[in-house]
């Protein structure tokens, strides 16, 4: 299966993982290790969530088309998350202002 992931997807990647110089590859490299694995659940609007295999709380939403995942975001679980959901969620309400 081909996985596609969108320049949003990267960036939230690198805020997150640092030191990639191939953000999209990497992340591609994940989603299929964590797809493999077994580690995917129903997202929200149609989307799936695979953690990713060797940090369970990083979380890549995917949207399925026909033959390819399209990785449209990253976010983390957690309390330690380098950056909390609650500035994804904002973001995503059209907030851009953070929620802060």
């Amino acid at each position: 299966m081909l996985i596609a992931v969108t320049d949003h997807a990267a960036d939230r990647y690198r805020q997150r993982v640092r030191g990639t110089l191939e953000p999209k590859r990497e992340i591609a490299t994940r989603v299929a290790a964590g797809r493999e694995a077994g580690r995917i659940s129903s997202g929200r609007r149609g989307t799936i969530e695979i953690s990713d295999a060797r940090r369970p709380d990083l979380i890549y939403v995917c949207r399925p088309e026909r033959d390819e995942l399209v990785v449209v975001t990253v976010y983390e679980r957690g309390q330690d998350a380098a950056v909390p959901r609650r500035f994804t969620d904002a973001l995503e309400r059209g907030d851009h202002r953070g929620a802060g």
